[in-house]
């Protein structure tokens, strides 16, 4: 009792939480530390293989991880509509799953031949690009060697590369919108609104020590996806303790009694001779897109997310591009993301757990959905002013400061006041899937763009203003209602 006297009073001084809440939110601060510490562990690894396959391949990237989440979404929302699986065990097999195929990929990259073991050496994470791994097949004495297959190996290999790139991106996209869900599932609207912050803290902290630790083990090489796995695990432990299913669980078992009993009824007067179970698990796998389809909450969600993705995904390739053009050498590129990201980082940390709770709180959801489209508009507007990498760099650390510290806590509590299957089923598919769709729509209206005559950062940064201003308007729309929800859901209970 005095240790957790102890540690509720350290916990006080960032956010104001109740005796009740403490146990659940060091369970999801634990559970997102150890998430987006293994994302960070894995992430050289992914970046060094689509960077290999060079900066007109992204957009073909994005293109795939959409179809891959077409078919990642459905099955998300069919693991949390199994009948005799909790939510926390649910959760859990969706974080141990992830974590078994980060295994089989450190497998697959440990099974080539000994032959390409010039591959992982232990000294750099350059990975070979295609025209080298061509090169090492067409070499003269390696083929009198190793004649049959060898052609093979350097494909191989790319494909490889390609699957873990998208492989990580959608394990990112998963996780975290699981957990988040079961998150959601345990507070309200006023209690999101003072503990997300604290919450995605233990994101950031994760963010920041997978990064410092994938650069102290980046001459583990691929090893580095086991200690990823390791994390994992240790992620799925944690998710158990956010919350318990008790109550929950029992309110589900009558109700799916009773769809039971009315499904028998139905099936007796049409006589389908379709196996129920078949139906089930497909009605179960398009529930979330359903839910979406039937909510206009939802919808306007949707359209606020898809119009986040398409200008954060916009603002990276123009981001990509201006960089490319103004950084010549690879090294300094490589120093200056870095620095960036670990400048940021501790901004982030400090603003997660000093000012989000209090913005949420008195500012409201509205304001705090609102900020982003803003910053963004006077981003795009520097950019296309002064296209340089400082002042890309700028942008690249206000719009990470804001979008931790006030957007992505306020998507989440979007989420609150919605039904329990929404949470878990709805929230699943439109993080996953519209969050790609977003991907997919600024990476084609950016290759278009690279078309055009005229092309420049300028040109693209412009194009990019009135999204800016749609994104405002949905932003505004949506606060102003999840307000009036929240509202009617407090004088009701």
């Amino acid at each position: 009792m005095a240790s957790r006297s102890r540690v509720e009073a350290l916990v006080s001084v960032f956010v104001t939480v109740h005796p009740h809440e403490l146990p659940g939110l060091l369970h999801a601060f634990t559970c997102f530390f150890f998430l987006l510490g293994a994302y960070f562990v894995v992430l050289p690894l992914r970046d060094e293989g689509a960077i290999s396959l060079g900066l007109g391949s992204l957009p073909g990237l994005f293109m795939a991880s959409l179809l891959l989440t077409l078919f990642a979404a459905p099955a998300s929302t069919y693991i949390f509509s199994l009948p005799h699986l909790s939510k926390s065990k649910a959760l859990m097999l969706i974080h141990r799953f992830f974590g078994a195929s980060l295994v089989l990929f450190f497998m697959l990259y440990s099974g080539l031949s000994i032959t390409s073991s010039h591959y992982f050496a232990t000294d750099s994470l350059k990975w070979p690009s295609l025209q080298d791994a061509k090169e090492e097949i067409n070499a003269p004495e390696r083929k009198s060697i190793h004649r049959r297959g060898l052609e093979d190996l350097g494909w191989y290999y790319i494909s490889l590369r390609i699957s873990l790139y998208l492989w990580v991106a959608l394990m990112n996209l998963v996780t975290i919108s699981a957990t988040w869900a079961r998150v959601i599932d345990l507070m309200n609207s006023e209690s999101g609104s003072r503990l997300f912050g604290f919450v995605g803290a233990g994101a950031t902290l994760g963010q920041l020590c997978g990064s410092l630790l994938a650069v102290a083990m980046a001459r583990l090489g691929p090893f580095l996806l086991l200690f990823s796995a390791l994390l994992m695990e240790l992620a799925a432990r944690f998710s158990v303790g956010i919350g318990r299913d008790e109550y929950h669980e029992s309110q589900e078992l009558s109700i799916r009694s009773e769809t039971c009993d009315q499904s028998m009824e139905s099936h007796s007067e049409t006589a389908d001779k379709t196996p129920v179970y078949i139906k089930h698990k497909f009605s179960a796998m398009l529930e979330g897109l359903q839910l979406i389809l039937a909510s206009t909450y939802l919808l306007h969600v949707c359209c606020f997310l898809w119009l986040t993705a398409v200008v954060s995904s916009f603002f990276y390739f123009q981001k990509t591009s201006v960089v490319a053009t103004a950084v010549a050498n690879a090294l300094d590129r490589r120093r200056m993301f870095a620095q960036v990201n670990s400048f940021t980082a501790v901004f982030i940390l400090i603003g997660q757990l000093t000012l989000t709770g209090q913005i949420l709180t008195t500012a409201g959801i509205t304001t705090a959905i609102c900020a982003a489209p803003v910053v963004a508009l006077a981003n795009m507007t520097a950019i296309a002013i002064w296209p340089t990498w400082i002042v890309v760099a700028l942008s690249e650390t206000l719009r990470k400061v804001l979008n931790y510290v006030l957007t992505r806590p306020g998507k989440e509590v979007l989420f609150t006041v919605v039904t329990r299957d929404e949470k878990y089923k709805a929230k699943v598919c439109i993080d996953v899937l519209v969050q790609r769709l977003g991907d997919a729509a600024a990476a084609g209206i950016y290759k278009i763009l690279q078309g055009s005559p005229n092309k420049g950062p300028s040109t693209v940064a412009l194009c990019a203003l009135p999204v800016c201003f749609a994104w405002f308007g949905a932003a505004f729309t949506l606060g102003r209602r999840q307000a009036r929800l929240a509202n009617s859901h407090a004088i009701s209970s």
